[in-house]
Formats: C-alpha cells, structure tokens, sequence
C-alpha cells in the first residue's frame, strides 16, 4: 500500500462519516493481509474512534494475525472498542478467544457480554468445556450468557448441562435451554413429581 493511500483512507476511517468509512474498510479488506500493519498502527491511538475503526477494519481480513489483535482489543479502555472486538471474533471463531471471551461474560456491559456469547456460539464444541464451567462456577449473569451460547451450539453433548437450568429458577435460563434443547430435537421435557 502506498503512503497516499494510506494517508487517505485513515482520513475515511476517522472523518465521522459512518459510510465513508464502510467504504475505506472495504477497501483495507481487498489489501488483505498487506493492511495489518497500518491497521496495528491505527490500533494504539489514544482516539477511542480510531481504535474502533481499526479493529472494525481488521474484521473483514481473513489472516492469522488478526485474531491477536482482536483479543487484545478485548481489553481496551473504550467499551465499544471491546464491543467491536467482540463482534470481530465472531466472525474469525477461533478456540484460542475461547478464555478471554468466557471472561468477558459475567461483564458488567451486557453488551460485551452477549457479543462474547455470540462469538462463542461461533466457535462451537470447543467452547464447551469452558462454557459448562461457566454455569457451574459463575454469577447469575455469566451463566445465562453460558446457557444462551450453549442453545446456540447445539452439542448433544450438553443436553443434561441445559436440563439443570430448570433447576435455577430464572425463566430466561430456562427459555435458553428450551431453545437448545428444541434445536436438537429434544422436544419433551420431563419433571420430576
């Protein structure tokens, strides 16, 4: 990439203009893997919106120098920076975000965590083991954000996991687990008398 281009499309990622800077990002995707350096620079800025644009741009490439970033990102001081992250690594599942996404949700953004849900759900049965420990050893709030991603996986597997969501007394832990056990074709709920 040539410095005038770059010059110009970081120009596009912070003008304000939300279009404009769809635009720039689709064009950082065609550079590919040629753009992670410019991005991992626009990365450390102290504007939140940078690092924001930066890290929305490095969704759209499909390089193993990505997902780094991304879980770095996790960690930023802008929440929607983290959001934006989290809404990456969705797109880029991969089993390595699997401990830093389940940290993230008992978070006190519920945003954040219902995006570390998605992107777990992404990631699929090797988030399992994990995500099985989060209900059993979390707060309320990390263990329905568990339950939704495991409805979500659909492992057999955890059949009997969902099932002891009943036993939580919370209605949205139970309608997850309906959702799951419904995806899987358990369509028949027993209680015991």
């Amino acid at each position: 990439m040539k410095a005038d281009d770059l010059s110009r499309l970081r120009s596009l990622l912070t003008c304000g203009d939300d279009n404009l800077a769809e635009k720039a990002v689709a064009e950082i995707a065609l550079h590919g893997s040629q753009a992670i350096p410019f991005l991992k620079e626009m990365l450390s800025s102290q504007e939140n919106e940078t690092r924001w644009w930066a890290t929305r741009a490095l969704a759209e490439i499909n390089d193993p120098q990505v997902i780094p970033l991304l879980l770095d990102k996790l960690n930023d001081s802008d929440n929607s920076v983290c959001q934006c992250a989290a809404l990456a690594l969705r797109q880029h599942p991969e089993p390595e975000a699997v401990p830093q996404l389940v940290s993230l949700l008992g978070s006190h953004d519920r945003l954040l965590a219902h995006l570390a849900s998605d992107a777990l759900a992404a990631i699929g049965k090797p988030s399992v083991p994990a995500l099985i420990d989060t209900i059993n050893n979390s707060p309320h709030a990390a263990r329905l954000e568990a339950f939704r991603a495991l409805a979500r996986i659909g492992d057999p597997e955890t059949i009997p996991v969902l099932f002891s969501a009943y036993e939580q007394n919370s209605a949205l832990m139970e309608f997850w687990a309906d959702e799951g056990l419904e995806r899987m074709g358990v369509g028949m709920i027993f209680f015991k008398p």
